[in-house]
């Protein structure tokens, strides 16, 4: 039984393998959905047959828990709204790095000899220097992952919209991470409860501290650096209860999620440690354009007829899109466009949005198709040959501050070269800054002209206008 429960583990973790080598590509990415989904049937199926399963109790547990968890996943990936998917993947990211912390615990506290008195040893001396310090370290990982998601969630949310709590609180951090160090050394040696209990506590708040201080405009990379780690934690804990589908499955997702995480922070010319310590969109870190201009105004009406006569079109979606649900109208505007000869493409900013793919699953959704979504590599140079940008939604990728002026904390981000385009048309629902709280210096330009209104309705208003200027 067990050579078959080892078989078993691997053809799990081989389909998590294909299952996210398919996910890379946007053709391909349901089939890697479901892969991976059967990867993850196999895997729990299985662990009901493991010989180390011991007690009728143990099994009732992981009924409960898969119902309760399966019932609650299914009803509210059903029903969310696309513009909360962004939270509820930081909330189901941060029960993965939960549920790695928990693992840990419950052998932590059986090896410390609290549950078991008569063990007589110490954490390490039970489990063995190694699986000790792997438990240990996917303890904290995954706790930090946890609390820290759900800040992360809380933001994205609109539940909490503070920054640091006290003056001084970085500082703070760093002090509540050494803590956090020395109570996780003193339970590689714990003979009672007390010192994991103190440990867990330190690991759970520091996650909440480190991640109160990061600006709205950082989420995505938080997010994604989370998801990271709780691969990392799952990883650990598979080694410390000899789960080859966790080792290799959180090593996945580990590995993954480190890689995204990099190259979100390059597309934002920032590093981790910036995003942690000088986020952007925290109140510390609003500005304004430098400008003496004036924004300008147009209809609906005006923006039609530019459209109804360019030679190629370059639409840019951001989180105003999501919000007002206007994918679908977007690109009924579009097919309008193509039906008169127009070229149209959509460019998409590796963080536009408030998660990695933000934007490509609202477009996927609508039906665009994927060969006219390009990222922002692919499409910046076109820019200067384009008659129209149309922005929808999106703003801090679009910032030309970003390029030019060295006070703004979005300096040397790589942005959309919209600014560059022969007219700019934004679509808008007020005068607002973006997430992070910089002032767009774009909205200003003398090519660039704003629609104000709700994103759907004003896409509505462009297709009506488009189908007169055509009669």
């Amino acid at each position: 039984m067990g050579s078959l429960t080892n078989l078993s583990y691997f053809a799990a973790a081989a389909l998590f393998i294909l299952g996210l080598k398919q996910m890379s590509k946007p053709l391909t990415a349901r089939r890697g959905i479901v892969w991976a989904g059967a990867g993850m049937v196999v895997a729990t199926l299985v662990t009901f047959f493991d010989p180390n399963l011991h007690g009728f109790f143990n099994y009732i547990l992981m009924i409960v828990a898969i119902g309760i968890g399966g019932y609650y996943a299914w009803s509210t990936g059903r029903t969310v709204a696309m513009t909360d998917m962004p939270q509820m993947i930081a909330l189901y990211n941060g029960m993965g790095g939960g549920a790695a912390a928990a693992i840990a615990a419950v052998e932590l506290f059986h090896a410390s000899g609290e549950l078991n008195p008569e063990y007589g040893q110490d954490v390490a001396n039970l489990l063995g220097n190694d699986v000790a310090l792997l438990a240990i370290m996917g303890a904290f990982i995954g706790c930090v992952a946890f609390t820290g998601s759900l800040v992360a969630w809380a933001k994205l949310d609109g539940r909490y919209n503070g920054s640091s709590l006290f003056p001084g609180q970085q500082k703070f951090n760093i002090a509540l991470f050494a803590l956090t160090a020395f109570l996780g050394m003193a339970v590689f040696n714990a003979e009672s409860a007390m010192p994991i209990i103190l440990f867990f506590a330190a690991a759970l708040t520091l996650g909440l501290f480190i991640t109160i201080p990061v600006g709205g405009a950082d989420m995505p990379v938080v997010i994604s650096l989370f998801n990271a780690f709780t691969g990392l934690a799952v990883a650990f804990e598979g080694y410390v209860l000899n789960n080859a589908a966790m080792i290799i499955a959180g090593t996945v997702v580990g590995s993954a999620g480190t890689l995204l995480t990099h190259l979100m922070a390059k597309a934002m010319n920032r590093s981790v440690k910036n995003v942690f310590f000088s986020g952007v969109g925290s109140a510390q870190s609003q500005g304004s354009a430098m400008t003496d201009k004036e924004m300008k105004s147009v209809t609906p009406n005006d923006v039609a007829a530019n459209l109804m006569f360019a030679g190629q079109v370059i639409i840019v979606p951001g989180y105003g899109m999501a919000v007002a649900q206007a994918q679908h109208k977007i690109w009924e505007l579009a097919q309008l466009l193509e039906k008169e000869d127009v070229t149209v493409k959509f460019a998409i900013h590796p963080v536009a949005g408030r998660m990695p793919g933000h934007m490509n699953v609202l477009l996927a959704e609508a039906g665009v198709p994927y060969d006219k979504i390009f990222d922002m590599d692919e499409i910046n140079a076109d820019f200067a040959n384009t008659d129209v940008a149309l922005v929808i939604g999106a703003n801090d990728v679009v910032n030309p501050v970003a390029r030019t002026d060295k006070n703004s904390p979005l300096y040397g981000m790589p942005i959309l070269n919209v600014d560059q385009a022969r007219n700019v048309y934004v679509i808008k629902r007020g005068k607002g800054t973006g997430f992070s709280g910089v002032e767009n210096q774009l909205f200003y330009e003398d090519n660039t002209s704003l629609v104000y209104g709700d994103g759907a309705k004003v896409a509505a208003e462009l297709i009506q206008a488009v189908k007169e200027q055509k009669a």
